[in-house]
């Protein structure tokens, strides 16, 4: 029994990648969708949110590195289930931390170091999954490095303030909102901010809180929330995970060498985290709807371009290595802007009696998306070969339409701004 459960467990990890993420991302769907999220940005707010995801990081390192020793798969299935707890959580509550801290004109460059630390995250991943350092039999003491960004946090964080628009607008703590904003920005001389805070105060208390049903029946809620929600599928829809997930098994299909495909993995994580640290400067400089405008239709090219390559790296070398340079070129347009913005453009499109509740939307959409095409993918590419990714061409071409009629440029704007143009579309 224990040998059957052993080989079990190196089943799951070593064969079968896909299933590692059935249940990180089904448990963050479900554990969003019932409210959590905004429930828990609301009472500990959004500081304090974080510093309690923790706990879900240490069950599931402990968790996970039992398994091995344990023979029990299960115990990866329910270490991978806190896991997503976490993931769901920290990412509805970081970018909404960012949103709330970041001062007008820098609130693109701030949200995008969101994505930014998920990309050296992934590189760091990809760095440590190699057979040679971490990989193989060595996966628990992997699987274990989580607990150090949750120890990083948990040391760092407490020195850091609860966001002062959560303290005024949320509790109703000027003293302490006005202490927040001034150790935030360096400087005591924070009465402009201040005053707009107090406005936009104002106006949520003549409003009564924003529920779910209203989020879809309030035209001036509804607008932005499919905005938000059809940002988070597009990005996810794009196959940038697709990509992100399999990217050594579509170099190896595209007749790489083993080492030479890894490697090739490798080089694409370091491009994208190259690439959104341009994106940090771009982004307040060319502005969100540009930068996802040429991010999704250049994706869109070449996604498309590269189902020919792939289809004919059997025959020709040329093509096997258009193959890498097409993905690398995706990874650059990706990165640009669809990759970190539509994250950050949530907290811009609601105020704050919105935000929880339209977050906790967005995180769903997003991780359901992600689970969708990290569980369907590997099966329709057994299927259909490199016409799978006429799906992602589809989807990017879709969304690229949308963006440029539907997106609006949140540049400079302030919220009471954007809402403002929200409430007038929706009398139109």
């Amino acid at each position: 029994m224990v040998s059957y459960s052993r080989h079990i467990l190196f089943w799951w990890y070593d064969r079968r990648f896909t299933y590692r993420f059935v249940y990180h991302y089904y448990c963050t769907i479900y554990f969003v969708y019932r409210h959590t999220l905004g429930t828990i940005a609301d009472r500990f707010g959004r500081k304090g949110g974080l510093l309690l995801n923790n706990v879900f990081v240490l069950i599931a390192v402990v968790l996970e590195c039992v398994a091995k020793p344990a023979a029990s798969y299960e115990m990866i299935a329910a270490g991978r289930f806190f896991i997503g707890i976490n993931s769901g959580l920290n990412a509805g509550l970081t970018p909404m931390y960012l949103a709330e801290i970041s001062p007008v004109n820098l609130r693109g460059a701030v949200g995008t170091v969101y994505q930014l630390v998920i990309t050296i995250s992934i590189f760091i991943a990809q760095v440590l999954g190699l057979e040679y350092i971490l990989g193989g039999n060595k996966w628990p003491v992997l699987l274990a490095m989580t607990v150090v960004p949750a120890l990083f946090q948990v040391f760092t964080l407490p020195l850091c303030p609860e966001t002062p628009k959560y303290l005024l607008l949320s509790r109703g703590k000027e003293v302490e909102a006005q202490r927040a904003l001034a150790w935030l920005r360096g400087s005591v001389a924070v009465s402009d901010e201040m005053n707009e805070m107090r406005a936009e105060f104002e106006a949520v208390k003549m409003v009564p809180k924003v529920t779910m049903k209203e989020l879809f029946t309030n035209s001036a809620l509804r607008i932005p929330l499919i905005i938000a929600l059809t940002m988070m599928m597009a990005q996810q829809l794009s196959g940038i995970n697709a990509i992100m997930y399999f990217s050594t098994q579509i170099f190896t299909d595209a007749h790489l060498k083993p080492d030479d495909a890894q490697y090739a993995t490798l080089g694409m994580g370091g491009l994208n985290v190259f690439m959104t640290v341009v994106s940090l400067i771009l982004v307040e400089k060319a502005g969100r709807k540009t930068l996802l405008l040429v991010g999704f239709a250049g994706m869109t090219i070449d996604v498309f371009v590269l189902i020919f390559t792939m289809v004919y790296s059997k025959e020709s070398q040329f093509a096997r290595y258009m193959c890498i340079v097409l993905i690398l070129i995706f990874i650059i347009l990706f990165a640009s802007g669809p990759g970190s913005i539509p994250w950050f453009l949530v907290g811009e499109l609601f105020n704050q009696s919105a935000r929880p509740m339209a977050t906790s939307l967005a995180v769903m959409v997003n991780w359901a998306a992600n689970f969708t095409v990290g569980l369907g993918f590997p099966l329709i590419k057994d299927a259909i070969g490199p016409y799978v990714f006429v799906i992602f061409v589809v989807c990017l071409a879709l969304s690229t339409v949308f963006i440029y009629k539907k997106v609006p440029e949140t540049k400079n704007k302030t919220i009471e701004e954007i809402a403002a143009m929200f409430r007038q579309q929706s009398y139109q």
